[in-house]
């Protein structure tokens, strides 16, 4: 059985920009996936993402991406998006992250952004199994949301945060439960676009809205002070780690 370290990477590999690596290691990742430490039904859902990111024409299912994530902070798979906007909070937290990386002796290459949700999750994945769940932990209502988002759009792509939720071992509706996703129409107009970066973002931290974690904010092993999850526009680079 894969270690959640092995599945965390796999999932990171399935979120980021699709490349032909994907499709040249399909039969051991589904190897893989089929072994993980998971709810038979997430396996499943895991499955079918590899597969659809695996047919058709690559230029596709790389446009379909870019319309997807990279198209307004709603689905931006930079984590600091969703809570603070255009925070000054955010250069401060970019350069305590980016110390908690290179601590962990996580590289970055340049013009990278370090809270890139793939970026994240090989982060997790250089600690042991509780260090990772509980870095899932604080992220978790941003998961539930995204994957809420997704699910309304019909992507397969929901299938991997309910995944990462699931080893996080929280239940997808408590996570959510404070902060449903809009019931907004897809619009991919640009005048949607221009909407999309007016929203007013989620505040997962803020003691007025009345509604705690869903489960204690405790601190990983090996991460001096808990992540603080803030703001910036989504890059049109694709980061990449070394380690």
């Amino acid at each position: 059985m894969p270690s959640p370290s092995r599945v965390l990477k796999l999932i990171a590999l399935l979120l980021d920009y699709p490349s032909p690596d994907v499709r040249a290691e399909s039969l051991a990742l589904h190897a893989l996936i089929r072994t993980a430490e998971l709810p038979e039904a997430r396996r499943d859902g895991l499955a079918a993402l590899l597969d659809a990111l695996c047919q058709g024409d690559l230029l596709d299912v790389q446009e379909r991406y870019d319309s997807l994530f990279e198209r307004g902070r709603a689905l931006s798979l930079l984590l600091f998006e969703h809570v603070h906007g255009e925070s000054r909070d955010r250069g401060q937290a970019m350069v305590d992250l980016l110390e908690r990386y290179s601590a962990a002796g996580l590289a970055i290459d340049a013009n990278e952004l370090p809270d890139y949700l793939p970026l994240y999750l090989e982060f997790l994945a250089l600690g042991d199994a509780e260090a990772a769940r509980q870095g899932l932990v604080e992220v978790a209502h941003i998961l539930a949301l995204l994957a809420q988002r997704l699910a309304q759009r019909e992507s397969l792509y929901a299938q991997a945060f309910e995944a990462l939720l699931a080893l996080a071992g929280v239940a997808p509706e408590l996570a959510g439960q404070c902060y449903q996703a809009q019931q907004e129409a897809v619009d991919d107009s640009l005048e949607a676009l221009d909407r999309a970066w007016e929203e007013t973002p989620v505040s997962f931290t803020d003691p007025a809205a009345g509604c705690p974690s869903a489960s204690p904010r405790r601190q990983p092993a090996g991460v001096e002070q808990p992540l603080q999850w803030v703001a910036q526009p989504v890059p049109q680079t694709h980061p990449r780690a070394t380690r």
